[in-house]
C-alpha cells in the first residue's frame, strides 16, 4: 500500500477525536518508531509503498488511537528534556510543562547558586512517576544528590529503568508523602509535580488523559484538592535545608489557594511562573525557621 494512503486513512480515521495537527504527529511518530522513516519521507518520495508486514503496526497502532490510548503508550516512550523516557500505563505521560520547572530549577542552580559549582546539593523529588523530573535533573546536575520517591511500585520499576537508559545515579524511594515523616536527610532542593486534578476539571480533559493514565497520579478530589502540598509543605518545613527551596508545579485554577497554603506554612520569597500556554503553572519559595 502506498504510505500517503495510509496516512489519509489515518485522518479518516481519527480527524473527529484529534486535531488534523495532531493526527500527522502520530503518524510520523509511528513511521519513525517502527519503520525508521524521516517525517519528511513523504515530500521526497510520494510514492512510497510498504509492505503488508510493514504496515500491520501501524494499523494496529491506529486502532489504540481510537481507543484513545495515547501514542507515547503506544511506542513506548516519551521525549523530555532531550531525552526519551520509557512510558507505560502506570506512569504520567511526561508534559512540555514540566520540562519548565526543571529548567527553573537548573538555570538556578546554574546562575547565583554557588551549590551546583563548588558541592553537591541534595534534591527530593516527591512523586517521581516516570522519573523523568529527577533523571534530567541527575543528568543536568551531574554533582547533585538525587533522591526520588514515589507510592507505586511499578511507576518506581519504570523510573528505575530510566535511570539506567540515562546513566544517571538516582536512590528510589518508595514512600507515601500523605503518611511520610523521615527527618534523616535534609535537602537543598524539594520538587514535586503532584496530584492536582480536581475531579469536576475532568469534563475538560481530552479522553486519552481521562481514560488511559493513572488516576492516582492526577486526580484529586473536589473537597481537599490541596491535599499533596499540604503535605508536602508539612515535610519541606522539616526537609528543607537552612536556605533550602521548594519547587511545585501547580494547578492554573488553583495558585492563589497554594500561595496562600504556603504563606500559611511561614514559606517566603514566593514566586508564581507562567507556562508556555500563559498559565500560572509553577511556584517556587522557601522556608522561614521561626
Amino acid at each position: 500500500m502506498l504510505l500517503k494512503e495510509i496516512k489519509n486513512i489515518f485522518h479518516k480515521e481519527l480527524d473527529s477525536a484529534y486535531s488534523k495537527e495532531e493526527v500527522d504527529s502520530f503518524f510520523y511518530l509511528l513511521i519513525e518508531h517502527y519503520l525508521g522513516l524521516e517525517r519528511f519521507v513523504l515530500a521526497l518520495q510520494p510514492n512510497l509503498t510498504v509492505t503488508k508486514e510493514e504496515e500491520q503496526p501501524l494499523f494496529e497502532a491506529l486502532t489504540q488511537l481510537r481507543q484513545y490510548r495515547p501514542i507515547q503508550y503506544i511506542i513506548g516512550n516519551a521525549h523530555f528534556m532531550e531525552m526519551d523516557f520509557k512510558v507505560d500505563e502506570n506512569v504520567l505521560v511526561p508534559r512540555p510543562e514540566t520540562e519548565e520547572l526543571v529548567r527553573w530549577i537548573i538555570e538556578d542552580l546554574h546562575g547565583k547558586d554557588s551549590r551546583a559549582r563548588n558541592g553537591s546539593p541534595k534534591i527530593l523529588d516527591i512523586g517521581t512517576g516516570s522519573g523523568c523530573i529527577a533523571v534530567s535533573l541527575a543528568k543536568n546536575l551531574p554533582a547533585a544528590e538525587v533522591f526520588a520517591l514515589d507510592i507505586s511500585e511499578k511507576a518506581l520499576a519504570i523510573a528505575q529503568k530510566n535511570a539506567g537508559v540515562h546513566r544517571v545515579c538516582v536512590e528510589f524511594l518508595k514512600k507515601d508523602i500523605l503518611n511520610w515523616d523521615s527527618r534523616e536527610t535534609e535537602f537543598d532542593i524539594i520538587v514535586s509535580n503532584p496530584p492536582y486534578v480536581r475531579e469536576q476539571e475532568k469534563g475538560a480533559m481530552h479522553k486519552n488523559v481521562t481514560s488511559q493514565e493513572p488516576e492516582l497520579a492526577l486526580f484529586v478530589s473536589n473537597e481537599n484538592p490541596l491535599q499533596f502540598y499540604e503535605a508536602i509543605a508539612r515535610f519541606a518545613m522539616k526537609g528543607l535545608k537552612e536556605n533550602g527551596s521548594l519547587y511545585l508545579e501547580i494547578n492554573q485554577y488553583l495558585a492563589k489557594e497554594t500561595e496562600q497554603l504556603l504563606k500559611s506554612h511561614n514559606f517566603s520569597e514566593i514566586e508564581l511562573r507562567n507556562d508556555m500556554f500563559g498559565n500560572e503553572r509553577m511556584i517556587k519559595c522557601s522556608y522561614i525557621n521561626l
